[in-house]
């Protein structure tokens, strides 16, 4: 009869750490102490916190919370770089504040994610301010509140506001100027298919521009002193439509043709109205696209 030789779990101090880096590859969103101690059922609770405590204190690992407890998960070498040397409340707020990416995220919520007293919060981010890790960004959404992201990323457009905001002021003068020369650019072109003397159809389909030819034409007059996407122009391209000096037209587009999204690219028109429109029209319930 052969005998079966059952592997016994080992329990020593490295080859613990090994194992649970080994699960956080495994489980990337992050493990629970429940999962370790489902794998390693034979090491005791203390050999598995003192195993976690050292991956911690080295900078291996980031101790995360939801909604479901703590949460280890593998740390990559540049955050732990970044952070060598700091305690084990300091990289946890560091880490919150990482995945909250360029949108950033409020000191409630850290507090919240973190259960750090209000006071030690405040401590630790003036710290990160400090070593330049973090900043603090104005939202436009609450004035009088900031936002913490870390120092190298460039804020998302939901806090700064876009092209259309400076010092969290809205540039109301600017989106004018944009405004009239936007349509400027679709007149002169419906104009010039009017004096061709061509075809009704031939006419209208000349004076129809997409949101790249427009955006290339505001880009040429150099009238913004921020970077435009096709996405503003488009965006002011929406506002002519609703005050109805504008047509958007949206056709079938070969994939890679310029202004073309997912097939499909808006055609636009500058339009004179032959009578205004009344005021129902003018509100957004009268423009509104769906239907009851």
């Amino acid at each position: 009869m052969t005998e079966v030789k059952v592997k016994k779990e080992s329990t020593d101090p490295v080859d613990i750490e090994n194992r649970i880096k080994e699960l956080c590859l495994q489980f990337p969103h992050g493990i629970t102490d429940q999962v370790i101690q489902n794998d390693m059922p034979h090491v005791e609770v203390q050999q598995r916190a003192m195993a976690i405590n050292r991956l911690l204190s080295v900078g291996q690992l980031d101790l995360l919370k939801n909604s479901n407890g703590l949460l280890y998960r593998l740390k990559d070498a540049q955050s732990a770089s970044k952070v060598k040397g700091s305690d084990n409340q300091e990289k946890l707020v560091y880490q919150i504040i990482e995945d909250a990416g360029n949108k950033g995220i409020w000191t409630r919520d850290i507090r919240y994610k973190s259960n750090l007293p209000l006071t030690e919060i405040n401590k630790i981010l003036k710290n990160l301010e400090s070593k330049k890790l973090i900043k603090a960004v104005k939202s436009v959404a609450a004035s009088k509140k900031k936002v913490y992201m870390l120092y190298n990323l460039q804020p998302d457009r939901s806090v700064t506001g876009g092209a259309w905001y400076s010092d969290q002021d809205f540039e109301s003068e600017f989106v004018e100027v944009l405004n009239q020369q936007c349509f400027k650019f679709l007149q002169s072109k419906a104009e010039a298919a009017r004096d061709s003397k061509q075809s009704p159809m031939v006419q209208r389909n000349s004076s129809l521009a997409t949101s790249h030819e427009v955006w290339k034409y505001i880009c040429e007059l150099g009238i913004s002193k921020v970077d435009l996407s096709m996405e503003d122009i488009e965006t002011i391209l929406n506002t002519l439509i609703f005050d109805g000096k504008v047509e958007m037209t949206i056709i079938a587009a070969k994939e890679g043709t310029v202004g073309s999204v997912d097939g499909q690219m808006k055609l636009y028109r500058g339009v004179n109205p032959i009578i205004q429109p009344t005021g129902l029209v003018k509100t957004p319930c009268g423009l509104c696209p769906v239907t009851f």
